[in-house]
């Protein structure tokens, strides 16, 4: 089982982030360390327990970092802040959460998010998820007028 950090770490190579958003223990540990070695990097760090004051952000991410977080929310804050992220334009988000929260799977699912598996964070167990924007809605073949019903009548009829 890897650890929290090295996902993060994996998470963070493979995004190549310019703009970079964390918030929680781990998550601030990898987020600086990037930031440290990419000077042309921006980060941002919100503080686990008045993340929602931070909204609206002053800027469009590219990777938000969330760890050991969503357990001291409660459930509809902890939505909310997901939510934001994903609704002001972060285009990737990692976020772990303990097994033991009261979150499951159909509440990461129901946001966007792809489960992962898990990682451990020290002691502690932890599932990992993530949501990306550019895998998030894949385009269906079907989704335009030609395979609609009645093609034949687009644009000529209104009703």
């Amino acid at each position: 089982m890897k650890s929290l950090q090295q996902a993060f770490a994996a998470i963070t190579d493979s995004c190549q982030p310019l703009t970079l958003l964390s918030c929680g223990g781990s998550a601030s540990v990898i987020a600086s360390h990037w930031a440290e070695h990419h000077p042309d990097s921006l980060l941002t760090e919100l503080d686990h327990r008045m993340a929602l004051n931070a909204f609206p952000l002053s800027q469009t991410h590219d990777l938000a970092l969330v760890c050991d977080t969503l357990e001291h929310l409660s459930h509809n804050d902890g939505q909310l802040l997901l939510g934001q992220l994903r609704n002001f334009g972060t285009h990737q988000i990692a976020v772990a959460v303990s097994e033991n929260a009261h979150w499951r799977f159909q509440d990461f699912i129901g946001l966007g998010f792809s489960r992962q598996g898990p990682v451990c964070d020290g002691d502690t167990e932890c599932l990992l998820y993530t949501y990306n924007i550019d895998s998030y809605n894949h385009r269906r073949s079907w989704n335009n007028p030609d395979h609609w019903a009645n093609p034949d009548m687009w644009g000529k009829a209104w009703w």
